[in-house]
């Protein structure tokens, strides 16, 4: 025992951070070790998960759900107003956000933003008060954009009239969807819902959307996966880093574009405003995702994460096997909401 304190100590400290703080000032080196009890604590419900691991059952379920998404083949197939590529959508004042479920007064302020902007550009309020009221009524359906096979980045928000990508699984034929990047600055994404953000907005849905479908149709179904796989040895991650992926898009589009006969001032625009938008890809990255993701849901007793999404206040994943249920827990304070 006294030879072990004449040693330089060297631990590895699972609890509290104050414990490795006096081991430190010692002058002893320390290890952290994020660690608590399995289930809240709860012995029983720890048990019964030990048992799961390495159960025949479990392995057998996940290896499958595994090659579903090994074998999906994400492809862009169209480009779409949501109303018309989730038809749930049709005649219904929904609008979709990212991550599990949360009610409009839980809800994070750039969420209820983007939220009160979308709302402004659907043209079912004049002014935020207005839309304020609408949403306060409850005449406002808000889900989750998963509950839709679509996903979107940071706020996530779809209404009804926004143009899609839509990525179908050439191996299952299940579609998924995406709304379009905006761009950096002032975005719908970010909780922004001033006129330059709404007038962008329009713009997407009266010039770009038009001419990506008709690009996409004369492209016919693009191979996603291969493209992504080719931006990731070019250097990007395909999230915060697209530029490659958004280049290599382009080099697709671009020729199909020029063969769509549209009005070349409006082509000029179109690829001007991807081409200065190196985070154009991700959007669709993520719906390429969430098809691969999809094909491996709702096998029975999979153990594999099949969602995993937050909406600024809640953080939830599903997983294979228990088909549409959330499971969640709260990761953030509450923060300010809009005035009312």
């Amino acid at each position: 025992m006294s030879q072990l304190f004449s040693q330089s100590l060297k631990v590895v400290n699972a609890g509290l951070n104050s414990f490795a703080a006096n081991v430190q000032q010692a002058g002893g080196t320390v290890q952290p070790l994020n660690w608590q009890p399995p289930v809240q604590g709860d012995v029983a419900a720890g048990l019964d998960l030990a048992q799961l691991l390495r159960h025949p059952l479990v392995e057998r379920a996940n290896q499958q759900a595994f090659q579903r998404y090994l074998d999906a083949q994400p492809a862009l197939v169209d480009v779409l107003p949501a109303s018309e590529a989730i038809p749930a959508m049709a005649g219904r004042k929904l609008i979709l956000h990212a991550g599990p479920p949360i009610a409009w007064g839980e809800m994070c302020g750039p969420v209820q933003g983007a939220i009160i902007g979308a709302m402004l550009f659907e043209g079912w309020a004049e002014s935020h008060e207005a839309a304020l009221r609408l949403v306060r009524d409850g005449a406002v359906e808000l889900q989750p954009c998963h509950h839709y096979h679509a996903v979107g980045p940071m706020a996530g928000i779809i209404s009804p009239s926004m143009p899609l990508w839509v990525v179908e699984n050439q191996a299952n034929g299940q579609r998924s969807f995406s709304n379009m990047n905006e761009g950096l600055g002032k975005v719908l994404r970010f909780g922004a819902n001033s006129p330059e953000v709404l007038q962008r907005l329009h713009w997407m849905r009266q010039e770009l959307a038009p001419a990506l479908r008709a690009g996409v149709r004369i492209l016919g179904p693009l191979e996603l996966k291969p493209l992504m796989a080719q931006a990731l040895h070019m250097g990007d991650e395909v999230h915060n880093r697209n530029a490659a992926a958004t280049g290599l898009l382009l080099k697709r589009l671009v020729p199909a574009l020029l063969s769509s006969g549209l009005p070349l001032d409006q082509l000029q625009r179109v690829c001007a405003f991807m081409a200065n938008n190196d985070h154009f890809f991700l959007n669709l990255s993520m719906a390429a995702c969430k098809a691969m993701m999809d094909a491996a849901a709702n096998v029975p007793f999979s153990s594999m994460v099949t969602v995993m999404a937050r909406n600024g206040v809640n953080f939830g994943i599903r997983l294979s096997g228990t088909g549409d249920t959330w499971f969640q827990i709260w990761v953030t304070a509450r923060l300010p909401k809009l005035r009312e």
